[in-house]
């Protein structure tokens, strides 16, 4: 089972440039589909469900997943994308992202909770979502889905944000569920010190919520800390999943970043 190879569902559209999206977790590559149609037109767009998630399939061993295990899962999209490519990010998905052969990377809040926990001891702002993590996998060892998603979706968006949830798109996010200890280890336990990202000096877009949990800015004071080459933008009144729950507000940023980053650069075909 350890060498079976899968391949991720990816969504695919324009030329030029590439730029690779990565998704949240209970989430799939459609969060992207704004952006995607607003940079189809100069940039070749490559989204993918990440394992588990979408129509992409399941993590294949009983083997506890890593980020790495996520980067090598994307190894067919990163060698369609060509080199270099773009990467935008979100929370697991920036976490995610493979510096590799990279042109630049927009990154909304990456969830790399491991830095924290190396930088500082406990407490160090982590402690919260280990918590929601910890409840989440205790409901669904209850066999209460509906429950585990409420414990961590209303950690990201706030008490009662679960409630609120439209009834159409609650079964999807309840049934990716089954992942919360899978994304929880691989976020928690990833060994990457902080002084590694010294030495990524391409551009960097760090975006982040005012309203966000401790957990994201804890990690964040981290990461801007170290990166060469970032620019940091806050959005007032905006939390965790803003660009699921704001799009348009976060994907004119990115776009205007990008437009930034490749400026007069001709939409040719990318390398192979």
């Amino acid at each position: 089972m350890e060498n079976l190879r899968l391949t991720p569902f990816v969504r695919q559209s324009g030329s030029g440039p590439s730029v690779v999206c990565l998704h949240a977790n209970a989430s799939s590559s459609s969060q992207w589909r704004g952006l995607m149609e607003m940079l189809v037109p100069s940039h070749s767009l490559f989204a993918p469900d990440l394992y588990g998630a979408g129509k992409s399939p399941d993590w294949h061993s009983d083997r506890d997943i890593s980020l790495q295990d996520e980067v090598r899962f994307l190894d067919p999209v990163l060698i369609a994308a060509g080199k270099p490519h773009s990467f935008v990010g979100h929370s697991y998905g920036a976490a995610v992202a493979n510096p590799g052969s990279v042109k630049a990377m927009a990154l909304f809040e990456p969830t790399l909770f491991s830095l924290a926990d190396h930088k500082n001891i406990s407490p160090n702002g982590t402690e919260g979502i280990k918590s929601a993590v910890v409840a989440s996998a205790q409901a669904l060892d209850d066999g209460d889905t509906d429950a585990a998603a409420r414990h961590f979706i209303d950690y990201w968006m706030g008490s009662g944000s679960w409630d609120l949830t439209p009834a159409q798109r609650r079964p999807a996010v309840a049934e990716s569920m089954v992942n919360v200890r899978r994304w929880g280890h691989a976020l928690m336990t990833d060994k990457t010190p902080a002084a590694a990202f010294a030495s990524l000096d391409f551009p960097v877009l760090y975006m982040l919520g005012d309203s966000s949990p401790r957990s994201a800015h804890a990690v964040s004071e981290v990461l801007i800390s170290q990166l060469p080459n970032v620019k940091a933008v806050r959005f007032a009144g905006l939390g965790h999943m803003a660009p699921v729950t704001h799009p348009d507000v976060i994907n004119a940023e990115i776009v205007q970043f990008l437009r930034d980053v490749y400026g007069d650069e001709p939409s040719a075909p990318h390398s192979l």
